[in-house]
């Protein structure tokens, strides 16, 4: 339980400082209105329920094989999801290695100021 509180507290650090930077604040907007558009389009045109658009436009774009049991059918939702997936992919990819490199960069400075309240 105690690394889950810890794991979530540099999480949410890392969150913080990552949304400081004008780069991550950028890519967070526009993967979100990535996500966003699929979700409309899968509501839409596929006739999904909101909750359902939403996890298929999300889980789609992290890089794991994790079964929906959510296929678009028609035609055109095949076609914009093979254009959804390919900009949509690189886009979570990029955001979520910002947002490791966020956590990383905390730990370190926790690393280095436990180190200096040793020395004295």
């Amino acid at each position: 339980m105690l690394s889950f509180i810890l794991s979530t507290k540099r999480l949410l650090v890392g969150l913080w400082k990552a949304f400081k930077q004008p780069q991550f604040l950028s890519l967070f907007t526009t993967l979100f209105l990535i996500v966003l558009s699929g979700t409309l389009f899968y509501k839409g045109v596929e006739g999904w329920y909101w909750l359902d658009a939403m996890y298929f436009a999300v889980v789609s774009l992290i890089p794991t094989g994790v079964e929906t049991g959510l296929y678009p059918t028609s035609q055109y939702a095949k076609i914009f999801t093979m254009i959804y997936l390919v900009i949509g992919t690189g886009v979570m990819f990029i955001t979520l290695i910002m947002l490791g490199r966020a956590i990383v960069n905390f730990s370190l400075d926790e690393d280095e100021k436990a180190k200096i309240k040793k020395r004295f």
